[in-house]
């Protein structure tokens, strides 16, 4: 878990998740699925406030980085940075091999934390069946990819 004087990361319950599900619509994020893996979502809070949110979904040793998602009072501060980093070490800890993600907006923010464009089909068969890919995410978002250092 990390802490600033400002906010607090740490796991994402069911109480968070009418929460999470206001940022995400706020952020044009798709919200279809999110509900099946909050035990896999991060939140950053400042006191009740969420200020911003990650979550993997996890297929075996793979998963599937998504909803990443800061508020607007809370854009600009390194949050959104925080947040992928706090989402990558919980892959790590959950000894995953690669993490995917989709995206139509932030292709060049990305591969600051070791992820790279590749197709579709190069993805796990599983992460395919994820709802981001077969109906959340258009065909036309970019796919990349981060093998985790424990591949």
């Amino acid at each position: 878990m990390l802490t600033s004087p400002t906010h607090v990361i740490a796991n994402a319950d069911a109480a968070d998740l009418p929460a999470l599900l206001a940022l995400l619509d706020a952020a044009s994020l798709p919200q279809d699925g999110i509900a099946d893996h909050i035990g896999s979502a991060l939140i950053a809070r400042n006191g009740d406030e969420i200020l911003g949110c990650a979550a993997l979904e996890i297929y075996g040793s793979s998963a599937l980085l998504r909803s990443v998602a800061v508020a607007p009072t809370a854009q600009g501060s390194g949050l959104g940075t925080q947040l992928v980093y706090s989402a990558l070490a919980l892959a790590e800890d959950r000894h995953i091999r690669r993490v995917y993600l989709l995206t139509e907006t932030a292709a060049d923010y990305f591969p600051r934390f070791g992820f790279a464009p590749i197709t579709r089909q190069e993805v796990d068969p599983a992460v395919k069946q994820s709802v981001e890919f077969t109906s959340a995410c258009p065909a036309s978002a970019l796919v990349m990819v981060k093998k985790m250092n424990n591949e």
